[in-house]
């Protein structure tokens, strides 16, 4: 076994990785930028290396500055984690250059496997299913729409270089076929560097289940069960679970099969995935989509069911041991589900979000793990991907894990920053996920219900009862009236103290308090229409039950001064914090409703600002390259019937 091993990633994975390499007695090196000095990931490793600013490129990505750090610290094996240089060929390439173990499979495999069209092709010779779809790599846009017309709509555009559903595009119109390529060819070269794409058949309410293989240096290769990974949105994972309801024994036996045989078609060794869809009411129909040549989030769940430790196996086998069993003794126990807790916000459709982690509570216990690299005081910038942790339930049935799993989320606190734990806590409710009945498109169908209906009132009342309990006067002896919010007037007449609040996802209120409360430094009661309700608190944040609101004081005089000042015309405000890549627009061009503006990237997602009305463009305030912070205005659009005094800028 080794003596020093360099984590070559960060954030939870980073963690992960740390705690295996713990309790194996082996020593860790954290790698951090400069917007991870304080990680978590750094202070538990054993030792730490600045590898340069905050930008990935210049830091994570940097496979210079990742080598000189290993050789700095005596370190012998490089565990990249998920994610940054992960399935890189290079970096596994330069990393037996420097006289580093790269843990995970040949460069070669990753190379292979990671050419979507040749892996394909690799994988069809061995004898395993595949989804129809085009053949050879670097297609023109016009091939490419070619191929799909051919194959019959609807398709899916997926970059050839690429995972983890980055790029991907569902195209069901021809007439949008162009445009879903530009879009997807832009995505792919952003996420990879590489905007090669391939088209494939489109099945419809498909599942998409992965096997888990790992393989050793002498020949042994096995697979340790199955994981569901079809509540998805936007092609990305969301709930996973272990082991899939859909397959019998046989079906399960015979997609092992398949993906052993993926595997040495490629000359695998380590731990790896290999994905199939699946149609849901034809499991025994099953396809290869892909291999991920590296480790997966949703890797706890298998744990979980197998009781092996998947980073301990990456070790062993890197260092040259065989596996110390056979596809015979593998045992699937019991039922794991994991939900993976993302900065987003979905009553805003889940745009990216960030912020100051204010107050931080993590479930743990009986049959609950969480993976986390947060800590009070983390600061969730957008630069990186957006999963902060990941909350993992196993029971002895899927009904006992489904429970624990959502207990888990209600129980879980991430204040200062907005996260999509409620929202997943409600999805693992939906009665189409209690009974298994999934597919890859369920989560997109009921996204609405799942969102939740605006800012519950005793969600106002609370944010009102803090303020009203910071007014009142402290100390002993006489009190001004004046200075007591009960609305006391000369005269005698009283009027109730009201509020202007507005929360980041809600229109603006005047909340009068008129329950019964109880105020503390991390919690608000409050007693309304005979109900008890209880929040989590800190500064302006309240949450409970996975979900968390951010109610701020409105002043309305301010937002009629700023919409006066303008003549009446619209702001366009970023609607989260990232950076302006596309700016298609001019000060003085006019422009349609709904007219794509601008492009605002965060956390590896576009986000197209579009016109709201006609009109002409008054203000543009960013470039290509401009950062900016959430609710900042880009640009500002004068309607299209405004007077020319209107249009003028005061």
């Amino acid at each position: 076994m080794f003596e020093t091993v360099l984590v070559a990633n960060r954030g939870e994975i980073a963690v992960r990785v740390i705690r295996t390499l713990r309790a194996l007695g082996v020593r860790s090196v954290a790698v951090y930028s400069d917007a991870d000095a304080d990680a978590r990931h750094v202070r538990e490793a054993d030792t730490a290396v600045r590898i340069g600013p905050a930008p990935a490129a210049e830091s994570y990505l940097s496979v210079e500055r990742l080598l000189e750090a290993a050789a700095r610290t005596g370190a012998q094996a490089v565990h990249p984690g998920y994610g940054f240089l992960a399935e890189n060929a290079g970096f596994a390439r330069a990393c037996a250059e420097a006289g580093l173990v790269f843990i995970g499979p040949p460069a070669d495999a990753i190379s292979l496997m990671g050419d979507k069209i040749r892996a394909k092709e690799t994988v069809k010779a061995a004898g395993v299913p595949v989804v129809p779809g085009s053949s050879g790599s670097g297609l023109s846009d016009g091939q490419l729409a070619d191929a799909a017309r051919e194959i019959g709509m609807p398709v899916l555009l997926k970059p050839s270089a690429g995972g983890g559903g980055k790029g991907m595009r569902l195209v069901r119109d021809e007439a949008l076929i162009a445009d879903e390529i530009a879009a997807a060819r832009r995505e792919a070269r952003a996420s990879f560097g590489d905007d090669t794409l391939l088209v494939e058949r489109w099945i419809d309410r498909p599942r998409h289940i992965e096997i888990q293989v790992l393989a050793d240096g002498h020949g042994n290769v096995v697979h340790l069960g199955e994981r569901e990974c079809s509540l998805q949105r936007r092609h990305q994972k969301i709930i996973e679970e272990a082991p899939s309801v859909l397959l019998d024994e046989a079906t399960r036996a015979a997609m092992g099969e398949a993906a052993v045989q993926a595997a040495r078609s490629c000359g695998y060794r380590g731990a790896g995935t290999v994905e199939f869809i699946v149609p849901g009411g034809d499991p025994s129909s099953y396809y290869f989509m892909e291999m991920n040549t590296r480790l997966q989030v949703e890797h706890p769940v298998t744990e979980l069911i197998t009781g092996l430790d998947l980073v301990e196996w990456q070790l062993r086998v890197a260092a040259g041991e065989p596996l110390a069993f056979g596809q015979d003794d593998v045992r699937l126990t019991g039922h794991a589900v994991e939900a993976r807790i993302c900065a987003e916000d979905p009553a805003r459709g889940f745009l990216p979000s960030g912020g100051t982690v204010l107050r931080l509570r993590e479930p743990q216990g009986d049959g609950v793990r969480t993976d986390s690299g947060l800590s009070e005081g983390t600061e969730v910038g957008s630069l990186y991907d957006p999963m902060l942790s990941k909350v993992i339930a196993y029971g002895p049935d899927r009904a006992t894990a489904l429970r624990r799993l959502r207990a888990a989320l209600a129980e879980t606190v991430t204040l200062g920053v907005q996260t999509n734990a409620g929202f997943l806590r409600r999805l693992l409710a939906h009665p189409a996920v209690v009974a298994g009945d999934l597919d890859t498109g369920l989560v997109e169908r009921e996204v609405d219900a799942l969102v939740g209906g605006g800012v519950p009132e005793e969600v106002y009342e609370a944010a009102a009862a803090v303020r009203l309990e910071a007014l009142r006067p402290r100390g002993d002896g006489w009190t001004d009236p004046f200075s007591v919010p009960t609305g006391w007037r000369l005269g005698g007449q009283t009027k109730p103290v009201s509020f202007p609040l507005r929360a980041a996802s809600g229109e603006p209120v005047a909340h009068t308090p008129r329950g019964t409360h109880t105020v503390a430094e991390d919690r608000v009661s409050v007693i309304l229409d005979g109900v008890r309700h209880t929040f989590h608190r800190a500064g302006d944040w309240l949450g409970r039950d996975g979900d968390a609101w951010h109610v701020r004081d409105h002043d309305p005089v301010a937002a009629s001064l700023t919409r006066a000042a303008h003549g009446g015309a619209d702001s366009l405000t970023a609607p989260m914090p990232g950076t302006v890549t596309v700016v298609k627009v001019a000060v003085g061009d006019e422009v349609a409703a709904g007219q794509s503006l601008l492009v605002v990237e965060a956390m590896k997602m576009e986000h197209v600002i579009s016109a709201p009305h006609a009109g002409t463009v008054a203000e543009l305030d960013v470039t290509p390259g401009t950062t900016v912070a959430m609710d900042q205005v880009l640009a500002v659009i004068a309607p299209a019937d405004a007077s020319p005094a209107q249009e003028e800028k005061p």
